[in-house]
């Protein structure tokens, strides 16, 4: 992994040398970056050995190399890097590829081949616009992946452009080596009501096929959002099922979210969340950043303020935390509380 690394880091530096060249004759070729970091500090915790922990880490680091091919082809190569968000781990940020793709554009259709952003969250994200803060709901609680490898088919319909589509194709494996004979499928469809308001309905099906360690499984999402320049607003319902390829046994999870944030003047903005899943999370102490409990409903709540500094810099004090309810044998873990003073910027 180490190795592999080193070979990005390498590569990268010499697209950039690349670059320089390409610009110097005059083709179109830009670098950009953005950084989400915080100082956290774990007032309280479910698990007493995280109680206090406090510190600086970085939770992104994105390195993006975006060049045009002609006047239908372009492509994008994205580093990304973070810090161990367990608690447990004190290695070194190691880059990994997040998107390597090339695109085909034509009008308002598009086609991908490559490692790219899935649909699973991408219109919830963008309504929610506080990725630099936390992940959106599907991505937090692992419904998903952000990324696959595959073929990614999107674009707008209709003479307003009012429907918009984005078909996935892919391994099911996020940016990480096929593993089995099973494929992923993904579908979103949106759609305008008004220039403000947006419905979209999106399902995938990931089929695990000889991997008798794991269990299909397909989820469902439901999703309705508001924007306007001093307003947004969004709430979904998600369903994800999994099912065991021995036998006829399926368990699921249900999730919703309601969020908003609000400008309040030309420099300041206020922001707020809560998703509560109705079943235990499976995954919860394998969280980043904020491992939770494996036992009683979590609510996750998150809210702060916005001051942006610059156009590309923004300190964002916040607060996380996350309220269990009561397991199926009675107990109730201690509720987590995170203040963060979260810095994001991009150049």
């Amino acid at each position: 992994m180490r190795r592999f690394g080193y070979l990005c880091i390498f590569l990268f530096m010499l697209s950039v040398t690349n670059v320089s060249a390409q610009v110097s004759v005059g083709e179109k070729g830009t670098l950009s970056g953005t950084v989400f970091s915080d100082y956290y500090w774990y007032a309280q915790s479910h698990n007493s050995d995280f109680n206090n922990n406090n510190g600086f880490w970085i939770r992104r680091i994105y390195l993006t190399y975006e060049r045009a091919l002609g006047q239908s082809f372009s492509s994008r190569l994205r580093l990304e890097m973070s810090s161990p968000g367990d608690f447990s781990t004190d290695q070194k940020m190691t880059p990994t590829v997040k998107d390597a793709y090339l695109k085909w554009s034509k009008n308002n259709h598009q086609i991908l081949a490559g490692i790219s952003s899935t649909p699973t969250w991408g219109l919830v994200e963008d309504v929610w616009g506080y990725r630099s803060v936390e992940k959106s709901p599907l991505d937090l609680f692992d419904f998903g992946s952000s990324r696959d490898f595959g073929l990614s088919f999107k674009g707008k319909l209709g003479g307003n452009d009012r429907v918009g589509y984005h078909f996935f194709f892919g391994n099911g494996n996020s940016n990480g080596a096929e593993l089995n004979k099973g494929k992923k499928v993904m579908l979103s469809l949106s759609y305008k009501l008004t220039d403000k308001l947006v419905v979209e309905a999106y399902g995938d099906w990931n089929e695990t096929a000889d991997d008798p360690d794991a269990r299909d499984s397909n989820t469902l999402q439901g999703f309705i959002g508001y924007e306007t320049e001093v307003v947004n607003i969004g709430a979904l319902y998600a369903h994800k099922r999994f099912e065991s390829l021995i036998g006829s046994d399926s368990e699921g999870l249900d999730l919703v979210s309601l969020f908003a944030n609000v400008t309040l003047s030309n420099n300041l903005s206020a922001f707020a969340r809560a998703d509560h899943l109705f079943d235990s999370n499976p995954n919860g102490p394998s969280n980043d950043y904020i491992p939770m409990s494996d036992a009683g409903e979590p609510t996750f709540l998150v809210g702060g303020i916005d001051i942006k500094l610059h156009e590309n810099i923004h300190l964002m004090p916040n607060v996380e935390a996350v309220v269990y309810g009561e397991d199926d044998n009675g107990v109730q873990p201690d509720t987590d509380i995170m203040p963060r003073l979260t810095l994001s910027y991009s150049f």
